[in-house]
C-alpha cells in the first residue's frame, strides 16, 4: 500500500503539471507559439531523460535497496516541483519545459525501482495482478490529474497559482508516503557502477537481447510507448483544431482514455486468471488497430465551434470519439501488462531492474521517435487524424511482424481462445505443480485438445509428448510446434522417431524443463482409462525426477473426444461452454514410479466424472 500510494502520488502530481502547462500553452498562449511544434515538444523532453539516465538508473536500483532509493528519488520531486511552481507562476515557457525535462529524470531514475521492486515482494502467480494494480492506479492518477490540472488552470487568471502550490504539496504527500514501502534487499550490491552512459546503455540492451523472448518484448512494451505518445500527445490540438472544443474537452478526451487504461489492466487480471497470459497480447493489438482506426473518421464535421465538455458530450456523434478512445485505451492495457509481467517474470534477478532499465531506454527511444515523426508529419501537411490513421495502420504491420517472430504469442491466444469459449475449467490442488525444477507430468488421454487444456492452466510452460500422429493436425501443429511439443510413434512404427523422442525429453529434463505425457498411448474410445504403458519408466529410470499425476475430468462426450462413433469433430458439437476440471496429485518419489500404480493414481484423482 505505501508503495502504491507513493507511485499513485507521483502519477498524479505529473500529470497534474504535466496538463496545466499543455492547456497553458495551447489555449492561453497561442497568439505567439507554434503549438503543433511546442506540444510535441513537450512529450518529447519528458522522455529524453529516460534516453538519457536509464542506464545509470538500472545500476543503481540493482546495487541499493530500493525502498531508501525510492524515498531518495521522492526528496528530489520536492525540488523539483518547487521550480515547476515558480515557473507556472511566471507562465514562462523556457523554465516550464526545464522543468519538464528534471520531471522525466527523476521519472526515469524511479522507474527501474518501481518496476524492479514489484518482483521481489509477489509470488509469481501474483505479477499480473501486481502490474495490472500498479499500471491502473497510475492511470487512475493520470485520470484524476488530467482533471485536476486542466479544470484548475482554466480558472479564470488565478487557477495556474492554485496549480503552481498543488504540485509541491502532493511532492511533499509522496515523499511522506514513501517512508513505509517496505525494504527490498539489493540484487547485487557488489555492482561496479559505471557512469559512461553510452557504454552501459549499450551492455544493458546487450543484456535484454540475451533472451529472444524479452528482447521482443521489450520492443513490443516499446511499440506500445510510440503508439500512445502520438496520440496523447495530440490531443490538445485534436480537441481544438478537429473537435471544435475547449480545455475541458481535451480534459475530458485525457480522462477517457485514462479510465481506458485503468479498466483494461485491472481486466487483464480477470482474463488472465492470475498466470502470465501472453495470448491477451494479440487480443490488445487487434484492439489497438481496430479503434485507431475508427477513430481516424470518428469525428463529424462541425458548422458551429463547440465550446465546452458539456456541449460536446450533447452531440451524438461525439459519442464515437470517446467510445473509440476509451476502447483503444482498454486494448492497450490488456496489451502491456502481460508483457511488463514477462519481462520481470524472465529476467535474471541480478540484473531484472538493469533489464528494466533498458526498457525504458527503448521505450524512451520510441517515443522521442514519436514526437519528432509527429512533428515532421504535421508540418509536412498530415491532418491530426491522418496521423491517427497512420500508425493505426503502422500498428497492424508491427504486430504482424513481432507475432511472425515470437508465435509464443499467438500459440498462446489460440490456446486462450479455444479453453475459455469452448469450456468452464476448474482446478484443484494445480499447487502440486513445482514452480521451478524438472519434473514430468502424467495425465488421462481424454481428447485432442488434452494439451491444451493442461498448457491453459499450468503456471509454466509445459514441454508435451503426444503421438505424432496427433501432432501432425493442421493447426494444433502449429500450436504444437511453438511449444516445443515432442511428438513420438511407437516403436513398431518409426523406431526413430522412438528414440529421438527419449533424447528430447531426457534433454528437456536435464534443462529444468516441466514435460508431460500421456501413458495410455492413445485417446480413450470408451472414457475409461486405459493401461498405462511402461514408456514412463524408461523416462525416470533415465533421468530420475518427481512424477506429478493429473486427471482431465468433463472432456468425455465433447468434440473433440471419440465418444460418438469414435471419431471425433465429425459432426456439429453437441456440447459448448462444457464444464470440465483438471486436478493433480501430490509429486511421487522416481523411486516409486511404475506404470500401475500412477494408473491408480490418475484413476483415482478423476473418480466418477468422465
Amino acid at each position: 500500500m505505501p508503495f502504491f500510494i507513493t507511485q499513485f502520488l507521483g502519477a498524479f502530481n505529473d500529470n497534474v503539471y504535466k496538463n496545466a502547462m499543455v492547456i497553458l500553452i495551447t489555449f492561453h498562449l497561442t497568439a505567439t507559439l507554434d503549438t503543433h511544434t511546442l506540444v510535441n515538444l513537450a512529450a518529447g523532453l519528458f522522455i529524453l531523460p529516460f534516453f538519457l539516465f536509464s542506464a545509470t538508473a538500472g545500476q543503481i536500483a540493482d546495487k541499493f535497496e530500493k525502498s531508501r532509493l525510492m524515498r531518495i528519488i521522492k526528496s528530489w520531486e520536492i525540488v523539483i516541483m518547487t521550480a515547476g511552481a515558480l515557473a507556472l507562476y511566471l507562465k514562462s515557457v523556457p523554465l516550464l519545459l526545464l522543468v519538464l525535462f528534471f520531471m522525466g529524470t527523476q521519472s526515469a531514475f524511479f522507474g527501474p525501482a518501481k518496476y524492479g521492486i514489484l518482483p521481489q515482494l509477489l509470488h509469481e502467480q501474483e505479477l499480473v495482478g501486481g502490474n495490472g494494480l500498479v499500471e491502473s492506479g497510475t492511470f487512475l492518477a493520470i485520470l484524476v490529474g488530467t482533471l485536476a490540472g486542466g479544470v484548475l488552470v482554466n480558472l479564470d487568471d488565478y487557477g495556474h497559482y492554485i496549480v503552481a502550490a498543488l504540485v509541491i504539496v502532493l511532492a511533499i504527500l509522496g515523499r511522506l508516503a514513501s517512508s513505509w514501502i517496505p525494504p527490498a534487499p539489493a540484487v547485487d550490491p557488489g555492482l561496479d557502477i559505471s557512469w559512461n552512459a553510452l557504454a552501459e546503455t549499450k551492455r544493458m540492451v546487450g543484456f535484454a537481447t540475451e533472451s529472444r523472448t524479452i528482447f521482443l518484448s521489450i520492443l513490443g512494451v516499446s511499440w506500445f510507448w510510440f503508439y500512445g505518445a502520438i496520440f496523447l500527445a495530440q490531443f490538445p490540438n485534436y480537441t481544438k483544431q478537429v473537435l471544435g472544443g475547449d480545455g475541458t474537452v481535451a480534459t475530458l478526451l485525457l480522462t477517457v482514455f485514462s479510465l481506458g487504461i485503468g479498466i483494461g489492466s485491472l481486466l487483464c487480471e480477470r482474463l488472465s486468471r492470475r498466470r502470465i497470459e501472453l495470448g491477451l497480447v494479440p487480443i490488445g493489438s487487434i484492439g489497438l488497430t481496430l479503434f485507431g482506426i475508427d477513430l481516424a473518421f470518428a469525428h463529424a464535421p462541425y458548422t458551429v465551434e463547440i465550446k465546452t465538455a458539456g456541449e460536446f458530450l450533447s452531440h451524438p456523434a461525439n459519442w464515437r470519439v470517446l467510445a473509440d478512445l476509451g476502447l483503444i485505451a482498454l486494448f492497450g492495457g490488456i496489451y502491456i501488462v502481460p508483457l511488463f509481467a514477462l519481462i520481470q517474470n524472465r529476467a535474471v534477478p541480478q540484473r531484472r531492474s538493469r533489464i528494466i532499465a533498458a526498457n525504458n531506454i527503448i521505450s524512451a527511444f520510441a517515443m522521442v521517435i514519436a514526437a519528432a515523426m509527429s512533428i515532421a508529419l504535421l508540418r509536412a501537411g498530415l491532418g491530426i487524424t491522418d496521423l491517427f490513421l497512420t500508425v493505426a495502420l503502422m500498428n497492424a504491420a508491427v504486430a504482424v511482424f513481432i507475432y511472425t517472430l515470437v508465435p509464443e504469442f499467438l500459440m498462446r491466444l489460440v490456446i486462450w481462445v479455444l479453453v475459455h469459449t469452448i469450456y468452464r475449467i476448474h482446478k484443484e490442488d494445480l499447487h502440486h505443480i513445482p514452480e521451478t525444477g524438472p519434473a514430468v507430468l502424467v495425465c488421462n488421454h481424454v481428447s485432442f485438445v488434452d494439451a491444451l487444456v493442461i498448457a491453459a492452466v499450468s503456471p509454466r510452460p509445459v514441454r508435451f509428448v503426444m503421438h505424432h500422429s496427433i501432432y501432425k493436425l493442421p493447426v494444433l501443429n502449429f500450436i504444437f510446434r511453438t511449444g516445443k511439443a515432442i511428438p513420438i510413434a511407437s516403436p513398431r512404427e518409426e523406431p526413430k522417431l522412438t528414440e529421438d523422442a527419449f533424447d528430447r525429453i531426457a534433454e528437456a529434463l536435464d534443462q529444468g524443463e516441466l514435460v508431460c505425457i500421456f501413458p495410455e498411448g492413445r485417446i480413450t474410445e470408451d472414457g475409461e482409462i486405459n493401461a498405462f504403458r511402461p514408456g514412463i519408466e524408461r523416462i525416470i529410470e533415465r533421468t530420475p525426477v518427481p512424477v506429478v499425476p493429473l486427471a482431465l475430468r468433463g472432456l468425455w462426450g465433447t468434440f473433440f473426444s471419440r465418444k460418438y462413433g469414435g471419431r471425433a469433430m465429425s459432426a456439429f458439437p453437441r456440447r459448448l461452454w462444457s464444464r470440465i476440471a483438471i486436478v493433480s496429485g501430490t509429486p511421487l518419489s522416481p523411486a516409486y514410479v511404475c506404470a500401475p500404480l500412477l494408473k491408480g493414481r490418475v484413476a483415482e484423482l478423476r473418480g466418477d466424472w468422465l
